[in-house]
């Protein structure tokens, strides 16, 4: 008999994060996240999100033995900006089709309990969090900002009439190892027509007085889009913290005004999905080594993050955003560059990387239901 059994004790926050090593073992295409990552997402002193998320966190039990887990929620400042009283699940796992649908019932009532309308996921704190069942491009290795799962997921939701409410496409893009002269005068001309200055950096402690000008940046861009909650001091914090090691500071362009405050900008983050599988959860010094390596010496290159301020979006800014990073992809060879999730409904952003020579080989999906 499947029992739902909350998250209480160190050994139950070690039987939740270890979970997928077991599910994934041997599976070619899983990335294993940093254990350490995952086990500041359970204290509201590492996780400032909990402060505003009713959480909590649920383990699917068959005899003793963990067979699944996910992650209950309610975003409440997410609820208070769209005015719905929405439930969010997250860090959905199961062994098996029936684990899996005892999972959801049990998200459901949750989620009932709570006053909710509907629930949606899988959905993270936030955007910055890997979102979304991968339902296409199961053949394909993906980046860390990404997603994998089993296949038979998709069937749980099918199964319990859960509907699509949005989906995340991802691109292989095929970068030209020259830009034309056209390319590059047209982009001074857009630079000196709005005042524009590119900051290039060499190390990552130059980055640190811009942090919170791309977080304004950053929450502006983003503002109108699905499930986004614009990000505080802390939450911000929190990000940085989690990925501002892993940066090749090379690879972030930030374009300022002539008063000097960010108006846009691009984070190409060193593909470390190989390196990732090789630490293998752990930050051991054989795992730091082929995590660093990676950095310093791309290959593969993932666009993580760009925003442009909504008021010059559409003015070329965009694509001098991209030719600067451009020039460091030729630099240091790349030939090949994934994006992360892009609304299906961002047309503007997907016409895009369309410029380009490139495949969608990703989709996810966030479902909903009404309860």
């Amino acid at each position: 008999m499947i029992e739902i059994l909350e998250v209480k004790t160190q050994k139950d926050i070690k039987e939740f994060i270890d979970l997928p090593f077991k599910i994934y073992k041997g599976d070619k295409y899983w990335i294993p996240p940093l254990k350490n990552d995952e086990k500041k997402m359970f204290s509201p002193d590492t996780n400032p999100e909990l402060g505003y998320c009713d959480t909590q966190f649920w383990l699917a039990k068959d005899n003793d033995k963990t067979v699944g887990r996910i992650i209950t929620m309610i975003n409440n400042k997410y609820n208070e900006k769209v005015n719905k009283a929405y439930s969010r699940f997250f860090k959905f796992e199961c062994t098996n089709e029936e684990v899996g649908e005892q999972l959801l019932l049990f998200a459901e009532k949750w989620a009932k309990d709570k006053g909710a309308t509907h629930i949606h996921g899988p959905l993270g704190f936030s955007n910055l969090d890997n979102q979304g069942l991968l339902i296409e491009g199961y053949e394909y290795l993906p980046s860390i900002a990404s997603t994998y799962n089993k296949k038979f997921y998709q069937n749980v939701f099918d199964k319990l009439n859960y509907q699509k409410e949005n989906d995340w496409v991802e691109f292989i893009l095929y970068p030209e190892q020259h830009i034309e002269d056209r390319v590059l005068k047209l982009n001074e001309t857009i630079k000196k027509r709005y005042n524009l200055i590119v900051n290039s950096f060499k190390k990552n402690q130059e980055l640190k007085p811009y942090i919170p000008q791309v977080l304004k940046v950053l929450n502006e861009a983003y503002a109108d889009l699905p499930y986004v909650v614009p990000f505080d001091d802390k939450t911000g914090s929190y990000y940085i913290e989690k990925y501002f090691s892993l940066l090749n500071p090379n690879l972030v362009k930030i374009i300022t005004n002539a008063e000097g405050e960010a108006v846009a900008f691009i984070v190409g983050l060193p593909s470390l999905s190989k390196a990732m599988q090789k630490a293998n959860g752990k930050l051991s010094p054989w795992g730091i080594y082929h995590i660093f390596k990676a950095i310093k010496h791309p290959k593969v290159v993932d666009l993580a993050l760009a925003a442009v301020l909504p008021q010059l979006q559409r003015q070329g800014v965009a694509a001098v955003l991209i030719t600067e990073l451009q020039k460091e992809l030729i630099r240091y060879g790349v030939k090949e560059v994934e994006t992360t999730g892009i609304f299906e409904i961002n047309t503007q952003a997907i016409q895009t990387w369309k410029n380009f020579k490139h495949i969608q080989h990703k989709r996810r999906r966030c479902y909903v239901k009404e309860l």
